[in-house]
């Protein structure tokens, strides 16, 4: 497809889109562009980092004594930190192509981490919407989403599939949607995507410019960097305190949680991931995440160096999340996937000294379908009507928007698939969450965050709660409605 092509199908996919998702604010109106926000003289440069299965405890800005991640720590003390960042699909493609859309996996069609799913070419990614208005964009480190290099790229330097292999990756090179190589390289991989990245940063151009920048850390099967071979010899990993509930039965969890694969310590299964990681002891798996964390820091680090260097630092929007969160032994559990805190929530962190004042935080609840259209925003572009999520701006500036979403609609689709963990979906508010595994034998989980943060008691029994229940499978029928949700299988 050429550029014209390209263009066109976009228009094609903005005047269909425009209707079927006028109602999809998710409790609040949508922005409708960046014409009341005052932008800053020159358009900003963007660096968009993502790690893998980062949940927001494992950063020291958050209190983790264990880990020093002092260079993405700096992203929120001299920026912004939102405490309520989530994804809508807690997995790792759908969750990439969220971000690089601003919509839904059954919007994408990108339900699942099968390599075959891409965004249709109708969809236009939000770094070729940065294109079109004069950016320069990059791609380097995993991209996981099928096709994704044969899109509008500067240049891409990036791997599919859900990892590459650590020390010695096989990597897709390319630009102008041409795959121009496909080579084995020897080296540490996410050391050799922040070299390249920096490398591609340190170009001359008269562009402002847009880096995705995706690490692989900290991935399983977790492998260490060899300068950190030694890192953590001799520490202490606590046990989180559900740790043991599998020997309770998992009292008041329904059949769908209890029965999924990815638990430590068995049981053995064909997928060699979990087999791998079942094998393997708390301490290790916690010991090897927290390495790869420490390397992204480090590499984050060198990033910033070449920044300042340039004279851009202080010119770039540096945005910091991950693609969802990572049970680390919570229920004995390991990886993501079901919609409970450690595998939906993540980090979001905003630096960007013209318009966010240091140290700031924010409470609201924000999603990875927000990512795209803050990033137009911030360019100055307007928010295609079609976009599913709200726009940052206002609250990277410290405004107390008068509406903001209430609640949110998360869905799961990989199953039957690795680790067993049945197809979900759900309502999260701000202080409830229905959780409904919707193929038969149906089961819900209902919790009172607010009362019950770990999740421990399942209140969907409890006829005390039986109007709520109601109200909030309700709330999922029409938040499928607002979202456009006419998904059906996988």
């Amino acid at each position: 497809m050429d550029e014209a092509e390209s263009k066109s199908s976009r228009r094609e996919f903005l005047t269909a889109g425009a209707g079927a998702m006028s109602a999809i604010a998710l409790g609040s109106a949508l922005p409708q562009n960046a014409a009341g926000t005052a932008p800053p003289p020159a358009r900003p440069n963007f660096i968009f980092v993502t790690t893998d299965g980062h949940r927001p405890e494992a950063l020291s800005l958050n209190g983790n004594s264990i880990l020093q991640t002092p260079n993405i720590d700096r992203i929120g003390r001299e920026g912004i930190q939102f405490q309520n960042s989530f994804v809508v699909n807690a997995l790792c493609l759908p969750s990439r192509a969220t971000a690089l859309t601003g919509l839904y996996s059954h919007r994408t069609g990108c339900v699942d981490n099968h390599d075959r799913r891409a965004i249709p070419a109708e969809v236009p990614l939000f770094t070729e919407l940065l294109r079109e208005a004069g950016y320069e964009v990059a791609l380097f480190g995993k991209a996981h989403v099928g096709g994704l290099g044969e899109r509008q790229w500067d240049r891409y330097f990036g791997f599919p599939g859900a990892a590459a292999d650590y020390f010695w990756p096989r990597i897709q090179a390319g630009s102008y949607g041409r795959i121009e190589s496909n080579l084995v390289y020897e080296g540490y991989v996410d050391d050799l995507v922040a070299e390249r990245a920096i490398q591609w940063l340190r170009q001359k151009r008269a562009k402002p410019f847009c880096l995705i920048l995706w690490f692989q850390s900290p991935h399983a099967p977790f492998f260490r960097a060899r300068r950190y071979l030694d890192l953590y010899r001799g520490v202490t990993i606590p046990k989180p305190a559900t740790f043991d509930d599998d020997l309770k039965g998992y009292s008041g969890k329904p059949r769908a949680f209890a029965d999924a694969d990815n638990k430590i310590g068995g049981p053995y299964v064909k997928d060699s991931e979990t087999q791998d990681n079942c094998a393997r002891t708390l301490e290790e798996i916690v010991k090897d995440y927290y390495a790869g964390v420490a390397d992204v820091d480090d590499n984050l680090g060198k990033v910033f160096q070449a920044l300042i260097e340039m004279g851009q630092f202080d010119d770039t929007v540096m945005m910091f999340s991950s693609d969802h969160g990572f049970f680390l032994g919570e229920w004995r559990m390991y990886d993501k996937r079901l919609m409970h805190e450690p595998s939906i929530r993540t980090p979001m962190l905003v630096r960007y000294p013209r318009l966010i004042q240091a140290g700031s935080s924010a409470r609201q609840m924000v999603l990875n379908t927000d990512i795209a259209p803050t990033l137009l925003d911030l360019a100055g572009l307007k928010i295609p009507a079609w976009i599913q999520g709200q726009s940052l701006v206002p609250l990277l500036k410290g405004e107390e928007p008068m509406s903001w979403r209430k609640d949110w609609l998360y869905e799961y689709y990989e199953y039957p698939g690795p680790h067993n963990v049945r197809k979900n979906r759900g309502v999260r508010s701000e202080q409830f969450k229905l959780i409904h595994y919707y193929e038969d034998p149906q089961e819900f989980e209902l919790y009172d965050l607010k009362e019950d943060p770990g999740e421990l008691n399942n209140l969907y029994a409890d006829p005390r709660y039986a109007t709520l229940a109601r109200d909030l499978r309700q709330r999922i029928s029409e938040l499928r409605e607002e979202t456009d949700d006419h998904y059906i299988g996988a």
